[in-house]
């Protein structure tokens, strides 16, 4: 039996994955000789691990210039701090993978090259990347990173479930008065054994509703025209928003399950059970909803305010970054083997592997996706949202040094608002806070 069969067998899949890496970085240590080594950091876990490994190796395999070694680095939170603690060192990465709060953090620290220097040396085709995708990772008409693991917000729904209490799904596109509906119908006709909707405690989340209203979290657009010197908490999306899940609240047919990784693991477990007919997450989460689930799943688009069009909402995730401390070869292969990632059929074959999206546009019609949409008609739904949508300033993210203070402020001022408090009264106290860190922030870095 093969070494990587006994591990599995004995130890698991966690033990297997962390004994793959360590094979591929002896693997490569024979196979290095006259080639540019490439050294690749990442945050990867679980499935996404596994297919990166494959990915790495069939680059490596696909050429004899360069030499890409992988190496998981723990969390996001701890990757950038390495990333910037390593810079200008023997230690640091040539290219490394940085989630989507640390962009800000990541441009102003200086220690990159943008992908757009590669773009356009090579006359590379990004119209072919997701536009909505691309406008988040760019500043100043440049883009600075690639998009990689993207997601984005979308609301699930049980199907089976709503067929078996005779209630209309909700459109594709769907309005809060639309989600509302659907989830008082399901509380009541189950006679209050199912929870209509959950809304996790997300600061994510909140930036979302803003940008599918098109408003700005932020000023100077969102951080797209300069640095921001205030945030806007209260605005009256937000003021709408919180309403509108304050109100379901109240009638009962939305369950409050906190905050926290503890909160959306009791929610997707309420969901998978019955007892939880709609909530919003991660695309990413799909996979995770369609393995073993008997009942047919339904996916829309993020709910906007009523009375609106949607605007459509920003992605999740992280991007790659190649670091401007290593030479012009080294940096080369960064761009060369982030051209491969992006090609269409691994792209694809991303989608499928671990439910983050295809930003390929080329990928739609490879096979493996097509197969996957045919299995799960629901997974194109995502898709067709990020595709749907057209970039602007407010649906692009925030450039925002401080994003995690931000998420921190708007989870506490939800927290209250979801236990009763006046809407008005804790938005403006995050917004009070989060202005006077700004003040303080943009002062210590020179910015008045």
């Amino acid at each position: 039996m093969k070494i990587r069969q006994v591990l599995l067998k004995t130890f698991g899949v966690a033990a297997a994955i962390l004994t793959i890496g360590s094979f591929s970085a002896t693997q490569v240590k024979a196979t290095t000789a006259g080639r540019t080594k490439v050294v690749f950091w990442n945050e990867m876990t679980g499935p996404a691990q596994i297919q990166l490994n494959k990915f790495v190796k069939e680059f490596n395999q696909s050429q004899t210039k360069y030499q890409v070694v992988s190496q998981f680095e723990g969390s996001y939170n701890e990757a950038v701090q390495k990333i910037l603690n390593t810079h200008g060192t023997d230690a640091s990465p040539a290219v490394f993978q940085s989630m989507d709060v640390s962009t800000s953090q990541i441009y102003h620290s200086g220690y990159t090259t943008p992908v757009q220097k590669f773009i356009d040396q090579d006359h590379y085709d990004i119209s072919k990347i997701s536009s909505v995708a691309r406008a988040f990772y760019s500043q100043n008409g440049q883009l600075l990173s690639m998009p990689f693991n993207t997601s984005q917000p979308v609301l699930y729904y049980n199907a089976t479930l709503l067929k078996k209490y005779h209630i209309t799904p909700p459109p594709t596109d769907p309005s809060y008065s639309d989600i509302t509906r659907v989830a008082t119908q399901l509380y009541q006709r189950s006679h209050k054994q199912v929870k209509g909707l959950s809304i996790e405690i997300y600061g994510w989340f909140f930036e979302q509703f803003l940008a599918n209203a098109g408003e700005s979290m932020a000023n100077q657009a969102d951080g797209h025209d300069g640095t921001p010197t205030k945030v806007n908490f209260t605005s009256s999306g937000a003021i709408k928003t919180m309403k509108w899940i304050q109100e379901n609240i109240k009638s009962g047919a939305l369950m409050n399950f906190g905050s926290g990784s503890s909160a959306s693991a009791n929610e997707m477990a309420a969901f998978l059970s019955g007892k939880l007919g709609m909530f919003l997450q991660s695309s990413a989460s799909l996979s995770q909803l369609t393995v073993g689930d008997k009942d047919k799943l339904g996916v829309t688009y993020y709910p906007h305010p009523d009375g609106q069009k949607a605007n459509g909402v920003a992605i999740g995730g992280a991007s790659l970054w190649i670091s401007n401390d290593k030479s012009s070869t080294v940096q080369h292969g960064s761009w060369e083997f982030i051209k491969f990632l992006m090609k269409a059929k691994n792209q694809a074959q991303w989608q499928v592997a671990t439910g983050y999206l295809a930003l390929n546009k080329d990928s739609q019609q490879e096979k493996t996706l097509q197969k996957l949409y045919q299995k799960v008609p629901a997974a194109k739904v995502p898709g067709e949202q990020l595709r749907k949508t057209e970039p602007n300033k407010t649906n692009s993210g925030v450039f925002l040094q401080g994003l995690i203070q931000e998420r921190t402020l708007t989870q506490t001022a939800m927290d209250q608002i979801y236990n009763g408090s006046n809407i008005k009264t804790s938005l403006q106290e995050a917004e009070k806070a989060m202005n006077s860190y700004l003040k303080s922030n943009n002062l210590a870095n020179g910015v008045k």
